[in-house]
């Protein structure tokens, strides 16, 4: 025969149990509810902040591309000649828009790959073109400096089925960079088949080179290196954290070897022939 003391202990013990558990189940519905709508409010500001560098970068490239064509016309000369120092000073206009142009054509970049709008168009090239593109665009900045741009022709190497722009954005950013950062000597842009079915971009460069503690960060949004240099120089800090973002998008990654005083080795792995499941992510 059961003991009614024990019983009753029990069915309160189990009583005061039940009740605890239904106090948690109300405490992580409750936590659910608040996270859920926590991530709906990040949402919420991830699309707003979308949509303004969209709309930002939208609005400043009509001005912009108005003061490149008429600095373009004051150094064409066709309203009078311009004396020396004129011409130094629509020198520095023109450059300081194509800078501010550069910044913007970034900020709509990461907007467009934050809301899933980027697009990926593949196509077979080879790489000869692509370097010769990349040889005349830096031709005007490297001329007369103290700094030698070399293309390492690319012998025995497949065409590539990728998205020729942008890898070329990726590449020239890093080759702005090395300039950006090597005073004198030669930035050297070279291209080897890396393991199987993959090809390594490279751009070494003989420049100040980076400080360990800094090479982590280096791929992170609006991520700005402290150097004598950097002091000189504009821009958004977003140029490398794209760079990363475009080769994950071509199914590759970007790595970075430095040395501070030696300089900086930036490199880019992708598939000679992008899958069809990074279409797909696009």
């Amino acid at each position: 025969m059961s003991d009614p003391i024990l019983v009753a202990r029990l069915q309160a013990e189990n009583d005061a149990l039940r009740s605890e558990l239904d106090e948690t189940n109300q405490g992580v519905l409750a936590l659910y509810a608040e996270l859920d709508v926590q991530a709906e409010q990040l949402r919420q500001a991830s699309d707003l902040k979308s949509r303004f560098l969209a709309y930002m970068s939208h609005e400043f490239r009509t001005p912009l591309g108005s003061i490149l064509s008429i600095t373009g016309l004051l150094t064409d000369e066709l309203d009078g000649p311009l004396s020396a120092e004129q011409h130094r000073q629509v020198a520095f206009i023109s450059n300081a828009t194509r800078e501010l142009s550069d910044m913007v054509d970034d900020l709509l970049d990461l907007a467009k790959i934050e809301a899933g709008r980027i697009s990926i168009s593949p196509a077979w090239f080879d790489m000869f073109d692509l370097f010769s593109a990349l040889r005349g665009m830096f031709r005007p900045i490297v001329d007369g400096s103290a700094v030698d741009l070399i293309f390492e022709e690319p012998v025995g190497l497949p065409q590539l089925y990728t998205d020729d722009k942008k890898l070329a954005q990726i590449l020239r950013n890093f080759i702005s960079n090395a300039l950006k950062f090597t005073s004198r000597g030669e930035v050297r842009v070279s291209a080897s088949l890396h393991g199987e079915g993959s090809v390594c971009f490279s751009v070494t460069d003989t420049g100040i080179g980076i400080a360990p503690e800094l090479l982590d960060t280096l791929f992170e949004d609006f991520a700005q290196l402290d150097s004598p240099l950097q002091k000189r120089l504009r821009g958004t800090g977003l140029g490398l954290s794209l760079c990363k973002r475009f080769a994950m998008l071509l199914g590759g990654q970007v790595s970075v070897h430095s040395e501070p005083g030696k300089g900086s080795c930036f490199s880019v792995v992708i598939p000679l022939a992008l899958a069809q499941e990074n279409l797909d992510e696009c």
